[in-house]
């Protein structure tokens, strides 16, 4: 596979795996256009899938949203989505349970996973949060002294070892992680039985034959997480790049509660050209935010102007509001 800094023949394979448990907001859009941009200047191939492992919040109504808001923005996919339409179908990880089945069961024959009955709550009580997100390293207390009378159906943990994950970013350079120290031992399937994501991800980019993984910043340790699973399967990890987050005018993430920078509130005011092109300058593509398509973007696309951006992107939400409505 093509490497995002290569120039070589071979198409690479991105994907934009988003979940269906609201309406998509800029930020979402600035890693689809992203990801888009950086397979399609290399004539690879973009694969959408819809990542529903959480049952209580994903609905089927979202998964067409995020449909529509692709194809209304013009970041049409190669396979993947609702339609299953390619040779690694199902792309929903809902109806993927049996592949993660299998996964599970060779990583168990390693003899790394263990049942673990702690709760979030007991992990929270015993140590003060790692990080000022509220992550938590996980001490082991289940692999090191398991319960002699559990009274609860246990979650799957993988144990990490206590050496340094180090990888080359295509956006944020060199990282080193030790996971025994950052994150600790961590689950591959909740005690309700639903999957983690560090599985199921793994396990889809790997069958879906992913050679690259552009997607946000808050998420270079689970980068970590996935090498140390790809090393345990014996099977080559992609290509990370991870891109700067889509922060409010306070530096706060975006999420689906920001209603104002919604796919459903731009496209109240903005033409699909006008966020394509806005998001461009915000890339530093474009030294203008002019209208223009995702296919116009691409001979201007470069890997390298998305390492000058800063690791934060602060936005106005009244810039994406003040302009007419000028449908496509």
């Amino acid at each position: 596979m093509t490497p995002i800094n290569s120039t070589t023949s071979t198409p690479p394979r991105g994907r934009f795996a988003p979940s269906p448990s609201g309406r998509m907001h800029l930020g979402n859009i600035f890693t689809a256009l992203m990801s888009w941009l950086s397979v399609k200047s290399r004539e690879g191939e973009w694969i959408l899938r819809i990542e529903d492992l959480d049952p209580q919040r994903s609905k089927p109504e979202f998964v067409a949203h995020i449909e529509s808001d692709l194809e209304w923005l013009g970041l049409e996919w190669d396979e993947g989505g609702s339609a299953d339409m390619g040779p690694h179908a199902p792309y929903s990880q809902s109806s993927r349970g049996d592949l993660y089945e299998s996964i599970l069961g060779r990583l168990e024959a390693t003899g790394l996973t263990y049942p673990c009955y702690c709760t979030r709550a007991d992990i929270m009580a015993t140590q003060a949060p790692h990080q000022s997100d509220g992550r938590v390293v996980y001490a082991g207390t289940c692999r090191i002294s398991p319960p002699a009378h559990p009274t609860r159906k246990p979650s799957t943990r993988l144990t990490v070892d206590d050496t340094d994950i180090t990888f080359s970013d295509a956006i944020a350079g060199i990282q080193s992680f030790n996971l025994a120290r950052e994150c600790g031992d961590f689950i591959l399937r909740r005690a309700d039985g639903a999957w983690a994501y560090q599985l199921a991800v793994v396990a889809d980019d790997a069958d879906m034959q992913i050679s690259e993984v552009m997607r946000g910043n808050d998420l270079l340790l689970s980068a970590a997480q996935q090498i140390w699973l790809y090393s345990l399967l014996n099977h080559k990890a992609p290509e990370f790049a991870h891109l700067p987050l889509i922060c409010n005018a306070e530096g706060l993430r975006l999420s689906k509660r920001d209603n104002s920078l919604s796919m459903e509130a731009l496209r109240q005011h903005m033409s699909a050209k006008e966020i394509i092109g806005r998001l461009a300058c915000i890339a530093g593509l474009t030294p203008e935010p002019i209208p223009m398509t995702p296919n116009q973007l691409i001979p201007l696309f470069s890997i390298s102007k998305l390492r000058e951006l800063p690791q934060i992107i602060r936005i106005n939400p009244a810039e994406f509001q003040s302009i007419p409505i000028n449908r496509d």
